[in-house]
């Protein structure tokens, strides 16, 4: 093995040792300042705007203030409607759900009177004409399997209740980090640009260069990502509400709108709705209508599946085959949420090819000397 082979070898894990020791600095740190971490993000998304504002004359520490107050009621006012909506929605629940839970009872009544009760007279009298030993392994079997779902069910009820105390003291630390990030938001945005000129002094000209490529690519893939996402959801709540409709479904709209916000959710999604919705269809004797939705839940899944990989990879700026290789690597990695940080990886990574810093790493491991 030659010196100079050697010297790479270093160079490179010392290169590997230090994007590790970065990213537990990182992640250490995010841990305790992530209220200002929302709100350099607030302020980055928000800066346009403010800039706009400060064109019309306006103070920047007013035209600061007019903006979040702007965003602040804007999510208050959509977080009203979807409230109201939801009360609308669910007081059209009170009222038909008693009808169809007494015809979900009669189903249940029926269902035990004309097939599980002849089922079990059978398996009782089949159960009698057994041997001692098969009968005793079949009791043993049963209890061991009464056994386990005892302990599920106890261990799920118990560490529900203990979860309850952490929901209820999480809303006060939300409430913590919602006014420090609109703070924090207000005095970074209203002092960008001294912060800019400071940043601005203490880096080199390359590293600025570099850092400002790296910016503008996660700020074009942060909007991307977003219209990416408003894109899907809207496309979700449109064939969902035209199946609704087509399907003569009450309060079609209101039912789309709340399914195409689900659809956020990186471990359920739009399931969290149908599927409780199809299987109570099923048992209450509903069948056409289970059938419709389950036909309509099936849709829904496969245009996500399809339009994902290609609304992101437009919306970014990725190639469609690199955004669907990290879609699958980032699922088979981390599950669910992996959907999400995926891209998000590979957003990073070209941003940083981009900016020359991958290959200045390359160059530096190989002992090459950068411009």
């Amino acid at each position: 093995m030659s010196l100079q082979f050697l010297y790479r070898i270093l160079r490179g894990l010392f290169i590997i040792a230090v994007v590790v020791s970065l990213f537990l600095l990182v992640y250490f740190l995010s841990s305790l300042t992530y209220p200002f971490i929302i709100a350099l993000i607030l302020s980055f998304m928000i800066n346009p705007l403010v800039n706009l504002l400060e064109k019309c004359h306006l103070p920047r520490s007013i035209a600061v203030f007019l903006v979040l107050t702007g965003v602040v009621a804007i999510l208050a006012g959509l977080l009203t409607l979807l409230i109201a909506e939801i009360v609308s929605g669910t007081t059209y629940l009170a009222s038909v759900v008693p009808t169809h839970f007494k015809t979900l009872v009669y189903y249940i009544e029926t269902l035990f009177a004309n097939q599980i009760i002849p089922f079990y007279d059978q398996m009782t009298s089949l159960f009698q004409n057994l041997g001692a030993g098969q009968q005793e392994t079949i009791l043993s079997n049963i209890e061991h399997i009464s056994e386990r779902i005892s302990t599920s069910v106890g261990e799920f009820i118990k560490h529900f209740l203990e979860n309850i105390p952490v929901i209820f003291s999480w809303i006060p630390n939300a409430a913590t980090v919602i006014v420090f990030s609109l703070l924090a938001t207000f005095f970074i945005s209203n002092d960008w640009y001294k912060l800019k000129r400071f940043f601005s002094k203490i880096l080199n000209k390359k590293a600025k260069v570099s850092g400002q490529t790296v910016l503008t690519e996660l700020k074009k893939a942060l909007f991307g990502f977003l219209k990416a996402q408003v894109t899907l959801i809207s496309i979700t709540t449109f064939i969902v509400c035209i199946g609704l409709l087509l399907l003569r479904v009450e309060y079609a709209l209101t039912i789309a709108l709340l399914i195409g916000l689900v659809d956020l959710l990186p471990y359920v999604g739009t399931g969290l709705i149908f599927v409780p919705w199809i299987i109570y269809l099923a048992l209450s004797g509903h069948i056409k209508l289970a059938i419709g939705l389950g036909i309509l839940y099936l849709i829904v899944i496969v245009q996500r599946q399809i339009m994902e990989p290609k609304v992101l990879s437009t919306s970014i700026g990725l190639d469609p085959l690199a955004t669907l290789i990290s879609l699958f690597v980032g699922f088979k990695l981390i599950g669910f949420l992996g959907l999400l940080a995926g891209p998000i990886v590979l957003v990073i990574i070209n941003a940083l090819v981009k900016a020359g810093i991958i290959s200045d790493i390359w160059n530096f491991i190989l002992g090459k000397k950068t411009a």
